[in-house]
């Protein structure tokens, strides 16, 4: 099916804070929908206290942490840190998202709910980590204090389109990296957790994904280039975490997040959903938009195709090893 659109997306007519004001009312209804699909959950219940005992320090009796009272694999205590990290990094997406969006009105209201939100998700997994001891705890500490001392800035904090086309790509990443990251983590506790948290990641990503097909309709040009540049530069909000870079290649390996996984799971059915190679209507600058994201994505999937075939050599020589 085509999709034809009015060509309303040139620079002079639509400014961000044109935008802000015409999405206003896409906000409220979104916001409305999400308040009346999601459900409060409590943080403490996911949380294996029983297990938990206390570490050196004040307590006479406490007792060091050691890597053989861990439950969970040594890829799934990888992909935990990563991702309680990029969950500490909160107060730094909050003030960025307000900055854009604002205090005031629906948008207002929703981001302070997602903000509200998302902090669960922090509280909940270093609960998990510390009461199971999955994780050094004085490592996972210090590997906090690294990352929020050297700050945040987004890629896209200079738009708010930019920024409505990043949050609906990272919040589905988001939400796939903590659902696989359980289903390696090899602990059944910690698999449930993530799932939950999931759940909210997906709510978030369908009130992003909502707006951004309601700016397709109103700026499609802007729109669509907004688009290109968000996936043709994507980067997790994680990045600049230490020690990012190796973590992220041995999630690669481990089937948490790779290209693969990126292309099929994340991209893809945003752009399907939201029919965007097949808007119709488009001014010359969201038409070479539209087709230099046609050829990233094929790109992309060629990319990960070689990614697919090193992974199974890979594990090819480590069978032929241990055969």
């Amino acid at each position: 099916m085509t999709i034809t659109s009015p060509h309303l997306g040139s620079s002079e007519a639509w400014t961000d804070a044109k935008l802000l004001f015409a999405l206003e009312e896409v906000v409220e209804k979104e916001l409305n929908r999400h308040l009346k699909v999601t459900k409060d959950w409590m943080p403490h219940e996911y949380v294996p206290w029983s297990d938990g005992r206390n570490f050196p320090g004040f307590f006479e009796d406490g007792e060091a942490w050691d890597p053989e009272q861990s439950k969970v694999t040594d890829i799934g205590k990888i992909a935990l840190v990563v991702n309680l990290l990029t969950e500490d990094n909160l107060p730094s997406y909050h003030h960025e998202i307000a900055s854009l969006f604002g205090r005031n009105g629906a948008w207002g209201t929703w981001v302070h709910r997602w903000t509200a939100e998302e902090g669960r998700h922090g509280i909940v997994m270093r609960d998990y980590l510390l009461a199971s001891r999955a994780v050094d705890p004085d490592k996972l500490e210090a590997f906090r204090m690294q990352h929020m001392s050297e700050g945040f800035e987004s890629d896209n904090r200079h738009s708010m389109l930019h920024s409505v086309a990043y949050v609906a790509f990272q919040e589905l990443a988001t939400r796939i990296s903590h659902r696989n990251t359980g289903h390696q983590s090899g602990d059944p506790v910690c698999d449930r957790m993530l799932a939950r948290i999931a759940q909210d990641e997906n709510l978030h990503m369908v009130f992003y994904r909502n707006l951004l097909g309601s700016a397709f309709e109103l700026a499609p040009d802007l729109t669509m280039q907004a688009v290109r540049d968000v996936v043709v530069n994507f980067r997790m909000p994680g990045h600049g975490m230490p020690g990012f870079e190796r973590m992220a290649a041995q999630m690669a390996i481990g089937g948490v997040y790779n290209l693969r996984i990126h292309h099929d799971d994340v991209l893809s059915p945003v752009i399907r959903f939201l029919k965007i190679m097949d808007i119709d209507g488009l001014g010359p600058e969201g038409q070479k938009a539209q087709e230099e994201l046609g050829l990233f994505m094929n790109g992309l999937d060629s990319e990960a195709r070689k990614f697919d075939e090193r992974l199974a050599a890979r594990a090819a020589r480590i069978a032929a090893r241990k055969g």
